[in-house]
């Protein structure tokens, strides 16, 4: 049985995520599951929309409709509450028949965390033109220099030498080593 914070997706009705979310928050506190279920969140972000006069109105707008993200330790207990809260019609990654659901893996849930504001984005100690090693992935221990940092996204460009030229790599901050 798995005893770690990881973050679960619970299907539910179209347009019933803030009922449940709020059910599940009032079944958290009155069954004091509190530590064993730590955040209940429905990712929104703030889209500009035109309207037909010319001008522009910005709402919020769920990023995935039918979905509650909850992040919480799976035990029998936790599980049961959030399976019986009223609008919750299962785990996804769960088959049913009584199948533990599949967490979400962090690079997964990590870009919807920082675009939602629960995490803060890695800063890169490094500029432009300095020298990397790319630490994961398929280019692993090649060694290029960094074209452009993107620190809103996480990301950096690196130019590794492939077939004799310069290519453009994007890549992680974690997915590389400052030289």
């Amino acid at each position: 049985m798995e005893n770690k914070r990881l973050w679960y997706i619970v299907q539910t009705y179209s347009g019933f995520e803030n009922s449940v979310k709020e059910n599940l928050k009032r079944r958290i506190e009155t069954m004091q599951m509190e530590n064993k279920i730590f955040e209940v969140m429905i990712p929104e972000e703030l889209k500009a929309e035109k309207k037909a006069d010319g001008s522009i109105k910005e709402k919020m707008v769920k990023m995935f409709p039918g979905y509650v993200f909850i992040e919480m330790m799976v035990t029998d207990d936790s599980w049961f509450v959030v399976r019986n809260t009223p609008g919750v019609t299962g785990f996804l990654g769960s088959s049913g028949g009584g199948t533990k659901p599949i967490p979400l893996l962090p690079e997964e849930i990590n870009p919807i965390l920082k675009k939602c504001g629960l995490l803060q984005a890695q800063k890169l100690n490094a500029k432009v033109g300095q020298s990397v090693k790319v630490a994961t992935g398929a280019f692993t221990g090649q060694i290029g220099t960094i074209e452009s940092i993107n620190d809103e996204k996480g990301t950096v460009k690196v130019l590794l030498e492939m077939f004799g030229r310069k290519t453009p790599i994007e890549l992680d901050f974690a997915d590389i080593e400052v030289l």
